[in-house]
């Protein structure tokens, strides 16, 4: 269990921080950056939870949001040797993104199939969803780029992807209908209003 006696502890003060395995990296490498932007995603999720209907989402937004911090400890500890018991790194498991899919399922039973993309807006808590959405597309890619240069557990890019689809439908239920259909424009078409 985590025990937080002090916030400050000023060894970050040079630049760097300290990883879940004890090694110092800069506070601008690509795997801070990654979970950087997971806890993101994370505050963001936790601004949907205060929107007018978020009560609906409720138990599901606070399991991803446990996700998250189980996804960022993952992130936060380099890949090694596998290590067994309690000094065993977490690790996020093909589990949870089957949990997301069954969401996805259920959520997306319940709408309209699309015709076009969708216009971010439908009222304040689909418009968080959405913001969350594109928060945590930006994670992904951000883990993706790690994964480019160091090893990784390959659930943490899969988990993300199924997430984003998941905000995505949320944000539809959540809108209610009230959606607004993207309707490309040419800039060579003919001015109607004339």
């Amino acid at each position: 269990m985590v025990r937080l006696t002090r916030i400050y502890t000023k060894t970050g003060d040079d630049g760097t921080t300290g990883l879940g395995d004890g090694s110092r990296v800069s506070k601008a490498s690509a795997r801070i950056e990654a979970y950087g932007t997971v806890d993101e995603l994370n505050a963001t999720v936790g601004v949907c939870l205060q929107q007018p209907g978020a009560t609906a989402f409720r138990e599901r937004l606070l399991a991803i949001q446990n996700d998250l911090f189980d996804l960022g400890a993952d992130l936060c500890v380099p890949m090694a040797p596998a290590r067994a018991g309690p000094a065993a790194p977490l690790r996020i498991g093909a589990p949870r993104g089957v949990r997301l899919e069954g969401w996805i399922d259920v959520l997306n039973a319940q709408l309209q199939p699309l015709q076009s993309f969708v216009l971010p807006g439908g009222g304040p808590l689909a418009c968080a969803l959405h913001v969350a959405r594109t928060v945590c597309r930006r994670a992904e890619r951000r883990v993706v780029e790690l994964a480019g240069r160091e090893e990784l557990n390959p659930q943490c890019a899969i988990y993300l992807n199924r997430l984003s689809d998941l905000l995505f439908v949320m944000a539809r239920v959540a809108a209610g209908g009230d959606e607004t259909l993207w309707r490309p424009a040419r800039d060579d078409a003919p001015d109607a209003g004339g």
